[in-house]
């Protein structure tokens, strides 16, 4: 992308003329900003990358700073993993719908628990009244995960699980499945969230402070960098943030600085850097705004690539790269005409696709009304495999390499994500700006400035703030049977009258004591597992040595 001087000149003169032409012309009366409120010149030029170096700033696919992908044959060598988010009702009924996506093209599992199960209470708990299996599978002892993964290997699935408080239960409770299987930890591919710094900055879900909750987050890292070489133990999660209402810049800043968050954290226990960082993954929204989230992704990994080379003095390429998943945006759905969010997860998925992700997952069109019915996941599977195998954009590694408008857009991206990186840094850390406020304040005015674009019509939802249909759009919605949580506290009741409660008492007074020792928890919650012990019952102890965390209440 270096040009003679002499050429920049005549290319100055000639835009100069060109401007004066276009100017001549009326502009529509629109709002010619990404979605995140990024100017967007009308045209791009080499005149915006001065002193710009390919090898430096892009380079080839594989090759530092990863701009153009971590592999060097990318979806030539493997399609990314097509990985349909899946969990309802009762782990018999997620159970049969892992086994229909299977059968349908899908790759890999991706798994979402309801909200008993993600804030660490069993389903006979008071508060899971009404609660039991509606947003997601309901897991409260080995014997859901037995259920859940009946008659799949888990050594011929990579499996994702959205879950954060209670992450370390639910991953000692696979890996006890996984023996029961006979099938060897290290064999095992996957990822698990475990991403707390997002929850206290955006979805609040949260059992302990900040820094115990970290503190568990590093035992599973430390844990799996151990005995689990092919497994994720943390999605460094911007989605989340996203959907909370930042801007793209907002979340690739917030999600890296978690990252950097991890990554001290975890050398501050004494770890080599290039044993763990291999084993990072990262998670981001894909929003509408289709150049910028392919900018954003492209940003991503160049900074995640400079950060851990320069910052960190990381050796091994594999610390470099950043691995990602990307999920449509579901903040970006609309119950109004539904039918059109299978255009926007289209538009969607093919920025993910453009942009060089690991892995995705669609949403559904009817996931703004409930969790998707059979036909609309599939319609949503359908996607991917309809970019991969008919729309030709994987033929050529990075496609929109070199355009002037994308590669504009990706230094702009980075460099204003790279500023709030610093004011992060300059607060002590991005565990000592979520106690000041800092990103959720920051996520707050995004969210306020945008809804006041909507609702002053400066920004269009189609059928929602223009192009509205006086009828309402029915479409068919899946529906969870009360019996659900009849069936699962009958099922937790028998496990808690049949299993040896002597052990589970041994088990959960183990993990207090390694807790109050600053042990690693894994084996201890592994233990405790095996012997049926529940989600509840270890979310207690870690309520009790660590104490429960209140929102401040900053707003």
């Amino acid at each position: 992308m270096k040009t003679h001087k002499e050429d920049l000149i005549k290319l100055k003169k000639e835009k100069e003329n060109w401007e004066e032409e276009f100017n001549k012309y009326p502009r529509r009366d629109a709002n010619f900003t990404t979605i995140s409120g990024i100017e967007v010149p009308p045209i791009s030029t080499p005149l915006d990358f001065d002193g710009f170096d390919y090898l430096k700033e892009l380079n080839f696919p594989g090759s530092y700073p990863y701009t153009r992908g971590i592999y060097p044959n990318m979806y030539q060598g493997r399609l990314w993993t097509m990985r349909q988010f899946a969990g309802f009702a009762t782990p018999e009924d997620t159970n049969r719908r892992f086994k229909f996506l299977l059968e349908h093209g899908q790759t890999g599992l991706s798994t979402a628990f309801d909200m008993p199960t993600l804030m660490g209470y069993d389903c006979d708990h008071p508060r899971a009244i009404g609660e039991v299996g509606k947003e997601g599978v309901s897991v409260s002892s080995l014997a859901d995960m037995e259920a859940l993964f009946h008659g799949i290997r888990l050594d011929s699935v990579s499996t994702s699980m959205t879950i954060n408080c209670t992450a370390s239960i639910i991953l000692a409770m696979y890996l006890v499945v996984a023996e029961k299987q006979g099938v060897s930890w290290d064999t095992l591919d996957g990822t698990i969230q475990n991403d707390m710094l997002k929850e206290f900055i955006a979805q609040r879900e949260w059992i302990c402070p900040p820094k115990p909750s970290v503190k568990i987050n590093v035992d599973v890292i430390e844990f799996c960098s151990e005995y689990l070489p092919k497994w994720h133990p943390v999605s460094i999660s911007g989605y989340h943030i996203r959907e909370a209402g930042s801007t793209a810049v907002q979340e690739l800043a917030f999600t890296l600085a978690d990252g950097i968050g991890y990554v001290d954290e975890c050398i501050g226990r004494g770890m080599g850097v290039d044993d763990f960082a291999p084993q990072l993954s990262f998670f981001f929204n894909i929003h509408n705004d289709f150049f910028e989230e392919i900018s954003k992704l492209r940003a991503a990994r160049r900074m995640w690539a400079k950060i851990m080379r320069d910052r960190y003095g990381a050796k091994n390429p594999k610390s470099l790269m950043l691995r990602t998943h990307g999920q449509t945006a579901g903040c970006s759905l609309t119950a109004q005409q539904p039918v059109n969010n299978v255009i926007r997860v289209a538009i969607q998925a093919l920025a993910a696709v453009l942009g060089g992700v690991q892995s995705i997952h669609t949403n559904s069109m009817d996931e703004t009304l409930a969790l998707p019915t059979e036909e609309s996941v599939k319609v949503a599977l359908r996607t991917q495999q309809i970019i991969a195998e008919e729309s030709g954009v994987i033929n050529s590694i990075d496609p929109l390499g070199g355009s002037y408008n994308i590669e504009s857009l990706t230094n702009r991206v980075e460099k204003e994500a790279f500023d709030y990186i610093k004011k992060i840094d300059d607060l002590g850390g991005i565990i000592e700006a979520i106690n000041v406020g800092y990103p959720q304040k920051e996520i707050a005015n995004a969210a306020y400035k945008y809804q006041q674009e909507l609702d002053h019509g400066e920004r269009v939802i189609v059928g929602v703030n223009r192009y509205k249909d006086e009828g309402e759009n029915q479409i068919s919605t899946l529906k969870i049977d009360s019996n659900v949580e009849v069936n699962q506290i009958n099922r937790i009741n028998h496990v808690k009258r049949t299993r040896n409660n002597h052990s589970v008492k041994r088990c959960l007074k183990a993990i207090i004591d390694g807790s109050r020792r600053d042990k690693n928890l894994m084996p201890y919650i592994i233990d405790a597992v095996r012997e049926y012990a529940t989600v509840g019952e270890i979310s207690d102890v870690f309520r009790e040595v660590y104490g429960v965390y209140r929102d401040p209440g900053y707003f």
